[in-house]
């Protein structure tokens, strides 16, 4: 090939990889992601070591579901108790007792978490959110493969019922993990939606359009 028809590399190409190249990149996305299954799993050991009654984790014969008795903690009054429960569903309890399906979702996350994180390029903020992610997914598998359930213990909004309704108004209990995914996914779609704007605002619509001419 002549040198008049060679074609340079692409920074853009380059660019897209340049997480898994970066020593700092990885280290951060592993610490977050470190960080987050550190607290989940001693949050989940420590309540269930001190809160659960011994003896009581038993198959209930009308529900067919797990379940152990578990004192309550009161930590913010009205807002926020701590009592163990377990859950053989994912959040918010759906699909009880599907593990082996959970496990398999679990695993591809993971790998689909991985490849968005080789492909970040240098959006830090972005592999913060993904550093969440993983954790929580990881966090959940592990008691999945471990116990064959998800030990659950932040129960928010204690009691509180729908005005004129005796439904309480978040009748779930759920675990660190749980929270990492949600707010992660709550972060994820902010991030996307400033992102596009900024892809779509006019001086990032100028910058592309003008670029420098290559010989």
């Amino acid at each position: 090939m002549s040198p008049d028809t060679a074609q340079p590399s692409s920074p853009a190409g380059a660019s897209k990889w340049a997480a898994i190249r970066s020593p700092a990149a990885v280290i951060v996305f592993l610490l977050i992601t470190g960080i987050g299954l550190g607290v989940d799993l001693w949050s989940k050991s420590y309540a269930w070591r001190t809160l659960t009654y011994p003896g009581t984790l038993e198959r209930d014969p009308a529900s067919g579901h797990l379940r152990v008795d578990s004192d309550t903690y009161t930590f913010l009054p009205g807002w926020l108790h701590f009592k163990v429960t377990v859950n053989e569903g994912a959040v918010f309890g759906l699909g009880q007792g599907n593990q082996t399906l959970f496990a398999i979702v679990s695993v591809a996350a993971i790998l689909f978490l991985t490849y968005l994180f080789a492909t970040s390029g240098r959006r830090w903020f972005y592999q913060l959110v993904l550093g969440m992610l993983l954790a929580g997914v990881l966090g959940n598998l592990y008691d999945r493969m471990v116990y064959k359930y998800v030990r659950d213990m932040l129960y928010m909004l204690p009691g509180r019922q729908w005005p004129g309704s005796n439904r309480e108004i978040f009748p779930w209990i759920f675990n660190v993990a749980d929270s990492l995914l949600c707010v992660g996914v709550a972060l994820m779609v902010v991030y996307s939606f400033f992102a596009q704007e900024h892809e779509h605002s006019p001086d990032a619509e100028r910058d592309t359009a003008v670029q420098p001419a290559r010989s």
